[in-house]
């Protein structure tokens, strides 16, 4: 069968759709190439842009500014053993498990469900977690442009407290000494520094001291500069519109690279996932050649490292939690970036290969911080731990006050923000790919021929989303959203996806589905792989769920806390992505064929009939269609499914 044909039967056998020859060749002519397997969706122009597009997405900001923070507050050098741990239980698992899942039905997050109908709401839940997620990811992406344009002066407007952007009296590159409340031999009080009552020789009575607020001047360019940050979320505010500006640039790049797809995003991420490397090594040596980098060293994974850690839960959560965050398995875009690759494509390696670089991006990142911080902190003699902090305060504060004091500072401080801009948007272009792809493989016969007014929609919409996050309130929202959206709401769609899968489906049947793309391979082999699926993943999945929910705080921003209707509104959040399983569910069982209802949730949970491999050449007798029929699994009998 030639493109063209192979193309039209496609087209109406997966999505139920006829369409005449023209409207054909309109849809598959706007992106896919003369190689590509898939005519109908397209595929990858190589496997290295399918390799650099994931290995993109799973390293993002995390892996700079959370994982280095973790390691030395979980026992430095000891934490890699239960991070390394949960890679192997929890971490590799899911990743192979969803990167097969995609590639076997060339499917997105949504579609890819037809497998077992009943949990399509886990598809919805996915796009829409990572469509509230992204919204205020992207206004990170927006700070790192805002700070990278700020670079291209001299010296660093953050180097100092400057007064032509607003710098008050609290603000100093120093701490500065308590005053005392002194009460004189003539019984008069007056209020003292520490200098007058070291040379008088005078003590400060308890209670007597008087605290004089302090900020630094990363800090404070931070909130008064970037942000003009409100005192609280329910002081919304103006609209910041410098950070308006960059954070339109950020969706137009990201529109940009995904205009064509994964024909365009595949060659971006040449450079954007590459170059941070080479940025990253850059920081590296020169961190190590400033005085009192090995300070940084080992501190954050040397000979300070403490074993006795591994004897506290928290540590493990943390390590459990950081896999899942930097891999991004259960936001639907490992199964997107997947579901492009060519059928036979080894899904096996792939897991591997990214893992492993993902996880040694997060241990070599660490490195490349902390030898900069370690310098800062020798230079104030103070110890690391008072200068290291996470996320916000790492990658716009402390890391950006300590590079301020290097010769050529404004070099440096440009390095590192592009650094964080290239390493955001990779990311960025996976997430976004993840929401337009479910929305085609929805309404193919109206969106595949409009990919780019569709991108354009999709890019211009989230922005205007975003504005409540451009206020002077928006770092409480960026900060809220991902507070509530990043943690056990990705754990809990996980989950499912392993219920679902391992269970309802069948694990030994998506073992042979997997087979038909890798071949086969031995029972031992597999052993691993099922009990991971089965039994392991899920209950690590579950324990880290219930420890996360058990220990459950308030959310607060530095020592600002939100109000009760923030803290609701999160939770509406959650339920607004999570709600949508059980409809579905329902709507599913309702809508089945049977009588009684065992029937109805049997019909439910039955693959659908155009369920498995997309083109028709590879679907062998497996899944060979047949009219009014569908391949029914063991939904009751779980793990007994021994179909060939």
């Amino acid at each position: 069968m030639d493109k063209k044909g192979l193309a039209t039967s496609g087209l109406s056998q997966n999505n139920n759709q006829i369409y005449t020859p023209a409207e054909t060749v309109n849809i598959t002519l706007m992106h896919v190439g003369e190689s590509d397997e898939n005519v109908e969706r397209g595929n990858w122009s190589s496997k290295t842009d399918y390799l650099l597009s994931v290995i993109g997405f799973t390293v993002g900001l995390g892996n700079i500014w959370r994982f280095p923070y973790l390691a030395y507050r979980n026992g430095g050098g000891a934490f890699l053993i239960p991070y390394t741990l949960m890679l192997a239980l929890a971490g590799m698992p899911m990743f192979f498990f969803e990167s097969s899942f995609g590639q076997f039905a060339s499917l997105g997050p949504v579609a890819v469900w037809k497998a077992v109908p009943i949990l399509q709401g886990v598809g919805i839940a996915m796009v829409l977690l990572i469509t509230l997620v992204h919204i205020s990811y992207n206004c990170i992406i927006a700070y790192s442009l805002f700070y990278l344009f700020a670079s291209f002066q001299s010296p660093l407007p953050w180097s100092d407290c400057f007064s032509w952007w607003g710098a008050d009296e609290t603000c100093s590159r120093t701490p500065r000494d308590p005053l005392c409340n002194l009460t004189l031999d003539s019984g008069y009080s007056e209020v003292v520094n520490t200098t007058w009552l070291q040379a008088n020789n005078k003590t400060c009575s308890n209670g007597s001291e008087i605290h004089v607020p302090h900020q630094g001047p990363g800090e404070q360019y931070w909130d008064k500069v970037v942000l003009l940050r409100s005192r609280s979320i329910d002081e919304t505010g103006e609209i910041v519109w410098h950070v308006v500006l960059c954070l339109f640039l950020a969706w137009l790049m990201v529109g940009a690279a995904l205009s064509k797809g994964i024909k365009s995003s595949g060659k971006v991420v040449y450079f954007t996932a590459t170059f941070p490397y080479v940025l990253l090594t850059i920081l590296l040596i020169r961190g190590l050649t400033l005085e009192g980098a090995h300070k940084g060293i080992e501190f954050y994974i040397g000979s300070q490292s403490d074993f006795s850690k591994l004897a506290d839960a928290e540590v493990w959560k943390d390590a459990a939690a950081q896999i899942f965050y930097t891999l991004g398995v259960g936001s639907g875009s490992l199964i997107t970036l997947s579901s492009y690759n060519k059928f036979h494509n080894n899904c096996y390696r792939d897991t591997i290969i990214v893992c492993v670089v993902n996880c040694a991006t997060s241990v070599f990142a660490g490195f490349a911080i902390f030898s900069v911080l370690g310098h800062m902190a020798h230079i104030q003699d103070k110890p690391v731990s008072e200068i290291a902090q996470s996320g916000f305060g790492l990658a716009f504060i402390a890391y950006p006050e300590a590079i301020a004091h290097l010769p050529w500072a404004p070099l440096w401080s440009t390095l590192f923000f592009f650094m964080l801009l290239t390493v955001g948007l990779d990311t960025q272009f996976a997430a976004v790919e993840g929401i337009l792809t479910s929305l085609v493989d929805q309404f193919p016969k109206y969106l595949q021929s409009k990919r780019l007014l569709l991108t354009t929609g999709v890019c211009l919409l989230l922005f205007l989303l975003g504005l409540v996050c451009v206020t002077q309130a928006g770092i409480y929202w960026v900060h809220l959203t991902d507070y509530f959206c990043t943690g056990w709401t990705f754990i809990t769609v996980s989950l499912l996806e392993l219920v679902g899968r391992s269970w309802i489906y069948g694990v030994n049947r998506f073992i042979k589905d997997i087979e038909m793309m890798i071949g086969e391979r031995n029972w031992l082999f597999w052993l691993w792989w099922r009990a991971c699926w089965c039994f392991i993943s899920p209950s690590l999945l579950v324990v880290i769920l219930a420890w996360s929910l058990a220990t459950f705080a308030t959310p607060t921003y530095g020592l600002i806390e939100y109000p009760v209707w923030a803290v609701a509104l999160g939770w509406c959040m959650i339920i607004f992505c999570i709600m949508w399983i059980p409809i579905v569910a329902i709507v599913k069982v309702v809508q089945a064929e049977g009588s009684t209802l065992y029937q109805k949730l049997t019909a439910a949970c039955t693959s659908s009939p155009d369920w498995g491999p997309y083109l028709e050449q590879h679907r062998g007798e497996r899944h060979r269609r047949q009219p009014n029929s569908a391949e029914a699994p063991n939904a009751l009998v779980l793990l007994t499914n021994t179909e060939v």
